[in-house]
C-alpha cells in the first residue's frame, strides 16, 4: 500500500502542484452493468457496455429538447475535498458532457433525498431548482459556435453563474482517439481541472455567490444526441 500510495502521489503532484493526494476513496472500472447498479439515472439516459466501458446515450431523439437530456448520479457522497479522475471517449456529436459535483439540496439534504423536487434531466431543474452544485461542461459540442471554438465552462448554482473558463483540448469526434484522462480537484474553495495532463482551468470560490459548497455527490450529464464512454473512475482524498 505504501509503494502504491507513493506512486499515486507522484502522479498527482504532476497533476496539480500544491496539494497532497491521500487514500483512494472510491474506484469504479465502469466495465459492466453491475458496476453502476447503485447509480441513479434522472432522465432518459441509457448505459451500456459494448466495449467493456460505460457508454451513455439518450433513449430520446434530440428533437425532444431538454427532455432528451439526463444526469447519472454516483452513489457515493464525496467529502469537501477530493480529487477525481476518469477516462473519456467522445463517440458521437453534437451534444455536451458535463459533471456536477459537491451537489446537495439547498437545505443541506442529500441531492437524492426524495423530499426534493423530481428531476428528469431538464437543465433548469439543476441550476434553478432546489439543489446547489458546481458543474463543469468539458466537452461542449451542442451548438455550431461551441464546435468551432472549444471551451470548458465552470459554473456555480443555485443560479447559472459562470465562474471560470478554459480551452478544451479534445478534438472533434472525427479526429478524437481517446482515452482522454480527465482530472478534477476540489479542495475546500479551490477547484482545478485538467484534460490529458493539460491544465484547463483554476478557480477559488471567494463566496461572492454564496458559501463554498462542501461534501456532496457527483453526477455525469449529457445532452442528446451525444454519445460518450467512460472508464477507470477513481476518487482520492486531498488536502493542502
Amino acid at each position: 500500500m505504501a509503494a502504491r500510495q507513493q506512486e499515486v502521489s507522484i502522479h498527482m503532484n504532476e497533476w496539480f502542484e500544491g496539494f497532497t493526494i491521500g487514500d483512494l476513496l472510491y474506484e469504479n472500472a465502469f466495465a459492466k452493468a453491475e458496476d453502476v447498479a447503485g447509480f441513479r439515472m434522472e432522465g432518459p439516459g441509457e448505459p451500456s457496455f459494448p466495449l467493456g466501458r460505460m457508454r451513455l446515450e439518450s433513449r430520446l431523439d434530440a428533437s425532444e429538447g431538454q427532455k432528451a437530456n439526463f444526469v447519472f448520479w454516483c452513489p457515493e457522497v464525496l467529502p469537501d475535498s477530493f480529487a477525481a479522475e476518469w477516462d473519456f471517449w467522445p463517440i458521437r456529436e453534437p451534444g455536451l458532457c458535463m459533471l456536477f459535483f459537491a451537489a446537495t439540496g439547498r437545505g443541506g439534504q442529500d441531492v437524492l433525498d426524495p423530499s426534493l423536487s423530481k428531476r428528469e434531466g431538464i437543465y433548469d431543474q439543476y441550476h434553478h431548482g432546489d439543489i446547489n452544485a458546481y458543474h463543469i461542461a468539458y466537452f461542449r459540442r451542442a451548438l455550431a459556435e461551441e464546435r468551432a471554438f472549444h471551451v470548458s465552462n465552470l459554473r456555480k448554482s443555485y443560479g447559472l453563474h459562470l465562474v471560470a473558463q478554459g480551452a478544451d483540448p479534445i478534438p472533434g469526434v472525427a479526429d478524437a482517439k481517446g482515452p482522454y484522462r480527465i482530472r478534477l480537484l476540489k479542495c475546500g474553495p479551490d477547484i482545478r481541472f485538467s484534460i490529458g495532463g493539460l491544465p484547463v482551468l483554476s478557480w477559488t470560490d471567494d463566496e461572492a455567490l454564496g458559501p463554498v459548497l462542501g461534501a456532496g455527490r457527483i453526477g455525469f450529464r449529457q445532452l442528446a444526441p451525444l454519445i460518450a464512454e467512460y472508464a477507470n473512475f477513481k476518487v482520492y482524498a486531498v488536502k493542502r
